[in-house]
């Protein structure tokens, strides 16, 4: 039969066949074409005559047709014919489908939709035919029957496609659904239906099945829908991390088994490069990415999330959106910050505006995700993260001071950006080896580029770098060596901050450490100031971390780099016993500073006590240093008097005069120094051969001080040639010189009052020795302070400073104020007896907060240690709280009507820094520092006192500033205070701070402040507190 059919289809026409094929049943035909199918004996052939002999012009070919259609589609899915006869068959129907009439083209569309709702596929082939019958269908002018009313072809298509897409669709058959719709033309709304049915498939597929669905998805994109489909995607894979970081111990999440976090971060990473891709071929896709986020800033969502900002970091590596992502992403982290910042410090808009997620830790979730083979996203990490330091970190303002606070305790909006920056480059380097070397160069470049700019934020990265793998960094030693080069043309802090970073690998790398020596002692001898201060920087900071055998051990100044490292650092040749000859090399090296500029020795002295302290063995040579070059300006002759030789420390050069000498940092150094070793060494040697030795040296050193404090209380201002009528204009080479005498003698004033408080041990002798010292400071500083005039600049110098230690002053001020032990009343009473000695010590202390404020750090031993800062402010604070609370402003000026501020009025100023400077500096101690306010928890329980909140202690201390303030506020007009009043708001304004805005303590704040704005009547004092 099949060769009688294929006889007649070889004919010219096709009448015989016609005829032929009428008088065959239909199931004879079909069960034909089954054999020759399934035998694989050329199908095509039989099939193309078929069609021949069934015109579609006749209803009983057109019906033939339409039983053939359905047998071969049977054929295909039944899975029995080889690859090659599916393919042909399915050829030739695809080829003769636009020759069907409209009606049939429906059935046969049906025929499809309800196999597909039924799940009755087997291999999904024959899906092939169907986006050539939805075509063929729409080219149909004429109206059709379909249901109960007539359409065109194009409308039955999109009826169809709704059928379709409203359906249930087998998960094994999504992504050839989705594949075939690119192929049939669609329109918006179209596309639309089925971006929405796929979506939905989304949650019931295997993970693994999504990525080359998100790949037909992107293919249909180009029929339109690319909003919702990138809404989709990035929804879709919002939620999965969402229940995934929720859901860890096997749940279910959106109708999926979890599945191992690697899988998920692997199936993401395909996925975003599939996007990446089609937006490189398609740029109106990456525009409606960038449209998409910035959509959801303006409203109540946020449409960031780490799987969009994952995308858009990998986004930036196309050069047409780069530069838009990097601003999108910058923007939208700053924003952030500043909305976080308003929600914190404000109930009302905590009740208003619902919680949103903090970009920062997504960004940071994105570093961590990146360790799954997401390269493609790290070139896009490093630059965002260098972006943010560079713009956001610290600035200059106009007087050229640096805007810096500590390093993560700030809460401003641009400095927590700078930080975020400065972690994720800090993630991505441990978790990507290749970028190393990179993030590296670039942090290097930065340091020695911008010399000119505050650069502590990268220098603090460089440290965290280097701490969290010195061994790794050897290979990339080279760079750093490099920049040991550029020593010399930079700023003394930039240097002193580089090579305090680079510490740990001085520590494993010997030839790092030759380089740097050379570039030091090269630079000792350099033209330029700068330069030398560098190298003593430099050799100094040796000193400290090189401990020589013997030396106590100092926990709170040991660096620590790891366990490893430190196995590493034992048993290598830097060693502790070959670190001496290396540390008395360098302290040769120093002593030829001793015969520099002022600046340089200075420099010394201020780091001499640092190097004792960590370095103990070095102990002799540093005293013997110090005590050879205090006997070039002391007067060894006990009755000479002054004691000390100020023309020496005098250089004058034609017009020019200068400090050659700074005799106050040398006495206040040998002071430490001498306090230190006596409570530290001396107090653990025993039996040691030396040791008579050793004493007889330190005595000698006691013994010029105890000289030098007898004979400045017996010389008078005119054997310094430093009376009234001497010249201390600035105009005049006489003025200059008599200032810097006027400042030495100051200096030595002071560092006299606490080495001699300090060896007191309560003796009335020795605490009016320090009051006759202080006579003589202040006599100098009423003068330079008349001569200076009103109205003009006050001095600049560096020897404002006081130099009494942060420890001294907190000591001082317990003693003045809260020592009521009976055997010291006597001999303080000569101390508090003097009003202006009592007000000196406070503004001491008030000189100290704003130095630490100002510059993160403070004059004198341990300035850089923020712990013992922290243990002096609260020391200092508990003294001052008690003073002014003890006695009030007004109780003191009605007693004693003298000039300047009253001492109460400095302790509460003092308060209103130091509250300032907590929140600033210390965050994380706020609890604790309030609890150091707390004088009756000093001994209380202290399991109970855990237990006590910030809100709560911070609640006790606002009661007693606001009863300060009502007392004020109901004194007469007269007697009014405004700088206690403002003084007083800065204060609760400060405190009010650190209560929890959902607190009731907060709430009965706010009560208080409306009411007192209301109930007041001095206008003025509304203004302050609005």
């Amino acid at each position: 039969m099949d060769q009688k059919i294929l006889c007649l289809a070889a004919e010219k026409t096709a009448d015989k066949l016609q005829k032929f094929l009428q008088t065959l049943k239909d199931d004879d035909l079909t069960n034909l074409l089954q054999n020759q199918a399934v035998k694989g004996n050329a199908p095509g052939a039989l099939l193309r005559a078929i069609f021949k002999g069934s015109p579609c012009s006749e209803e009983g070919g057109a019906l033939r047709r339409r039983k053939v259609y359905t047998c071969c589609i049977q054929l295909v899915e039944s899975g029995d014919l080889q690859k090659e006869v599916a393919s042909e068959i399915i050829g030739l129907l695809m080829l003769e489908a636009y020759h069907f009439p409209g009606l049939l083209l429906i059935e046969l569309a049906n025929e499809f939709i309800g196999a597909i709702k039924e799940g009755s596929l087997v291999n999904g082939k024959s899906l092939e035919l169907l986006p050539i019958i939805l075509t063929a269908l729409a080219t149909k002018k004429e109206n059709l029957s379909y249901g109960k009313g007539e359409l065109s072809g194009e409308e039955c298509k999109k009826q169809l496609i709704n059928t379709l897409c409203s359906g249930r669709w087998d998960q094994q058959y999504v992504i050839q659904l989705t594949s075939m719709f690119k192929d049939v033309p669609l329109t918006p709304e179209e596309v639309e239906f089925v971006v929405g049915k796929v979506l939905k498939m989304f949650s019931k597929l295997n993970l693994q099945e999504i990525p080359p669905l998100v790949y037909q998805l992107l293919v249909l994109s180009s029929k339109g829908s690319r909003k919702s489909i990138l809404d989709g995607i990035i929804t879709f894979f919002n939620e999965l991390d969402k229940q995934h970081n929720e859901e860890q111990s096997g749940d279910e999440l959106l109708d999926l088994v979890t599945v191992p976090s690697g899988e998920l971060r692997h199936v993401e990473g395909t996925i975003i490069l599939h996007i990446v891709f089609a937006i490189k071929l398609d740029c109106e896709l990456g525009r409606e990415l960038l449209k998409h986020v910035k959509a959801g800033q303006q409203g109540d969502s946020n449409n960031l999330c780490p799987f969009s900002i994952a995308l858009l970091l990998s986004v930036t590596r196309i050069q047409r959106f780069e530069e838009q992502v990097f601003d999108l992403l910058k923007t939208s982290i700053v924003k952030n910050f500043k909305d976080l910042q308003l929600l914190q410090g404000s109930k009302f808009l905590q009740n208003l505006v619902p919680h949103r997620s903090c970009v920062s830790t997504m960004i940071l979730e994105v570093v961590k995700n990146s360790v799954h083979s997401w390269d493609h996203i790290t070139q896009g990490l490093v630059e965002l993260g260098f972006i943010l330091m560079d713009l956001y970190g610290p600035k200059k303002i106009l007087d050229g001071k640096t805007v810096e606070t500590s390093s993560s305790l700030s809460k401003m909006p641009n400095q927590c950006t700078c930080k975020l920056g400065a972690n994720i480059l800090l993630e991505t380097f441990k978790i990507h080896e290749m970028i190393r070397q990179e993030i590296l160069e670039q942090v290097l470049n930065r340091v020695v580029t911008r010399a000119s700019s505050p650069i502590s934020h990268f220098l603090d990265l460089l440290s965290n770098i280097i701490t969290y793998a010195p061994l790794v960094l050897q290979s990339c030693s080279s760079k750093v060596t490099e920049t040991f080069d550029f020593l010399s043309f930079l700023p003394l802090q930039t240097v002193q901050g580089l090579l305090k970073a680079v510490q740990p690998l001085l520590k494993v790398s010997m030839s790092m450490r030759d380089s740097l020596i050379l570039v030091l002692r090269k630079a000792m001898f350099a033209s330029q100031l700068d330069a030398r201060k560098s190298a003593v920087a430099g050799f100094l900071l040796l000193l400290k971390n090189f401990k020589v055998l013997g030396s106590l051990s100092s926990s709170q100044c040991s660096q620590s780099i790891g366990v490893s490292q430190v196995h590493v650092d034992i048993h290598s040749r830097y060693n502790s016993v070959a670190n001496e000859t290396f540390c008395l090399e360098i302290m040769d090296s120093l002593r030829r500073c001793l015969g520099q500029q002022a600046d340089v020795r200075l420099m010394l002295y201020e780091g001499f006590y640092d190097v004792l302290r960590r370095n103990s063995q070095l102990a002799n040579s540093i005293m013997q240093t110090l005590l050879s070059q205090l006997k070039q300006f002391y007067e060894s002759k006990p009755d000479v008097l002054p004691p000390l030789k100020l023309e020496a420390c005098i250089l004058t050069q034609g017009d020019q005069i200068s400090l050659q000498e700074p005799l106050d940092y040398l006495l206040c150094c040998i002071q430490h120094c001498l306090a230190w070793y006596k409570s530290r060494v001396v107090s653990v040697k025993q039996g040691d051969e030396e040791e008579e030795e050793e004493e007889g040296f330190y005595q000698e050193l006691d013994d010029i001080l105890e000289s030098i404090t007898n004979r400045m209380i017996k010389s008078e201002l005119e054997d310094f040639e430093l009376d009234k009528s001497a010249d201390f204009s600035q105009s005049t080479g006489i003025g200059i010189k008599n200032n810097i005498s006027a400042f030495l003698v100051m200096g030595v004033c002071e560092v006299l009052i606490e080495y001699n408080f300090c060896i007191s041990n309560f003796s009335k002798n020795k605490f009016e020795e320090v009051l006759s010292l202080f006579m003589c400071y202040k006599k100098l500083s009423d003068i330079l302070s008349e001569k200076a005039g009103k109205g003009k600049a006050k001095m600049t110098n560096k020897t404002n400073d006081s130099f009494l230690s942060m420890k001294f002053v907190s000591d001082l001020l317990t003693a003045l104020f809260r020592d009521s032990t009976q055997s010291h009343e006597e001999s303080l009473s000569v101390l508090r007896s003097n009003n202006e000695f009592m007000r000196y010590a406070v503004t001491v202390a008030l000189q100290k907060v704003q130095q630490l404020k100002e510059t993160g750090h403070v004059s004198g031993p341990d300035g850089q240690n923020l712990d013992k800062i922290f243990q002096n402010l609260c020391d200092i604070t508990r003294v001052l709280l008690w003073r002014y609370t003890s006695i009030p402003t007004s109780v003191e000026e009605s007693a004693k009507k003298e000039k300047g501020k009253s001492i109460s009025l400095l302790c509460l100023e003092g308060l209103q820094k130091i509250f300032s400077v907590v929140q600033q500096f210390y965050q994380p101690k706020i609890q604790q520092f309030l609890r150091a306010l707390d004088v009756t928890d000093q001994e209380g329980d202290e399991g109970e006192d855990a237990n006590v909140s910030v809100t709560q202690r911070a609640a006790f201390q606002i009661r007693q500033f606001q009863r300060s303030l009502l007392n004020l506020l109901s004194s007469e007009e007269e007697d009014f205070n405004s700088k206690e009043a403002l003084l007083l708001v800065s204060v609760l304004s400060n405190l009010s701070k650190l209560l929890e805005p959902s607190s009731p303590q907060f709430v009965q704040m706010l009560s208080w402040t409306s009411k007192i704005c209301k109930e007041n009547s001095r206008g003025k004092f509304s203004c302050y507190i609005t």
